[in-house]
């Protein structure tokens, strides 16, 4: 089977973080960005929508910041000047 050709831009800093990805895994970089595009398309079949993605980020957030806790949900609001 024939591969096909993808391009996009990418920034500096971005370019850099996938060479050196690439070489702490000891592949090419068509075989990382693989790998990358197929596990994000995996978690998107197995129904991480963005609900679920927000929840997880919170569940991850409450672990290093904890939880704020209250009945008022308009305490933090400061009165219009």
């Amino acid at each position: 089977m024939r591969s096909e050709i993808y391009t996009w831009r990418v920034s500096p800093e971005l370019k850099m973080d996938l060479e050196t990805e690439r070489r702490r895994q000891n592949k090419s970089l068509s075989s990382l960005l693989d790998q990358v595009a197929r596990e994000w398309l995996q978690n998107r079949a197995h129904g991480m929508t963005d609900a679920a993605e927000q929840a997880k980020l919170h569940a991850e957030a409450e672990k290093a910041i904890g939880r704020l806790a209250g009945m008022n949900p308009k305490r933090l609001r400061r009165p219009a000047c």
